[in-house]
């Protein structure tokens, strides 16, 4: 009875593709197998890649970055990114933060980190868009890693213009600059943490978020992102 209403609703409310925009058929969630299979990855978590190492080279100190697809302007990634920010989709983030979790369980990353934060939302911006997509990226990757995630050990304290309508990289340090605080110091003093986000372009808001964690003590950083402009 509940595969017969699905099917129905499927034909009255069909589902897409968030990729290529294809109709789903009945056993595919968010992306129909066709891009499931050609996800462009970066592999980064199995060998360096020195385009995406090289955005905190210098600036923090980072262990790792890992990203999980390769962004181009156009491409079937910035249509499921779009979907992640402005559809309404938070279990489209927390699916794809769990299949890269498993990718980086098999390199047994889950040892080398205590938490995992996402990067924070403004109250008012999160009242405007329902959900934080890096805190369900953090949740997905969490259930696949076995690690625990927070949504309340980061703030950000002042809304600040969308980094995309802001075009040198300076104006997007200097938008985001000293906008984040800590809310329980415990929680990151000696930890090893992975700040989690959606996409890497020039890094500013990762590096600025960054940096307040190491001074408050976090022992390791990690970046984790689901795409990166490559």
């Amino acid at each position: 009875m509940k595969n017969f209403i699905n099917h129905v609703l499927d034909f009255v409310y069909p589902r897409i593709c968030v990729s290529c925009e294809d109709p789903l058929t009945f056993n595919e969630k968010h992306l129909c197998l066709g891009c499931l299979m050609t996800l462009p990855k970066t592999q980064s978590h199995l060998t360096e890649t020195e385009s995406i190492e090289r955005k905190f080279w210098g600036k923090i100190n980072v262990q790792n970055t890992y990203s999980f697809l390769r962004f181009t302007k156009k491409g079937k990634v910035q249509n499921i990114l779009h979907a992640l920010k402005y559809k309404n989709k938070p279990e489209l983030a927390e699916y794809l933060g769990k299949m890269y979790g498993n990718e980086l369980k098999n390199v047994n990353f889950n040892e080398k980190i205590d938490l995992l934060i996402g990067i924070p939302l403004h109250k008012e911006k999160l009242k405007m868009r329902g959900y934080n997509q890096a805190d369900h990226i953090a949740k997905g990757l969490s259930v696949s890693l076995g690690v625990p995630y927070s949504e309340d050990v980061m703030v950000r304290n002042t809304f600040t213009m969308s980094q995309t309508k802001t075009k040198s990289r300076f104006n997007r340090f200097k938008n985001i600059e000293g906008v984040f605080g800590i809310n329980d110091l415990e929680a990151v003093k000696d930890n090893r943490i992975a700040l989690v986000d959606d996409v890497l372009t020039t890094g500013s808001t990762l590096e600025v978020a960054g940096e307040v964690l190491i001074e408050a003590g976090c022992k390791e950083l990690y970046i984790i992102t689901l795409a990166a402009a490559v």
